[in-house]
């Protein structure tokens, strides 16, 4: 796993976990981290991060509608 530092300006008002949990937000809304990758990333379980995902409106269904056809195919 890598380590990355981040020099966050003083009048960012933003703590370090908000700021974890921003970032492992928007990766699992790109499609760049699982759900339970995110979690992990965000230091939470991954129920709590699902819940936490509506605040940064974020849908836990994030998966591409060609996905769905796909599935409701293969079904």
């Amino acid at each position: 796993m890598k380590t990355l530092t981040l020099n966050i300006p003083d009048n960012l008002d933003i703590d370090n976990n908000e700021f974890i949990i921003s970032a492992a937000s928007k990766m699992y809304e790109q499609g760049k981290l699982s759900l339970g990758q995110a979690a992990q990333l965000a230091g939470l379980t991954k129920r709590a991060f699902a819940e936490l995902l509506g605040k940064y409106n974020v849908s836990i269904f994030n998966a591409p509608a060609t996905d769905l056809s796909s599935d409701i195919a293969n079904a």
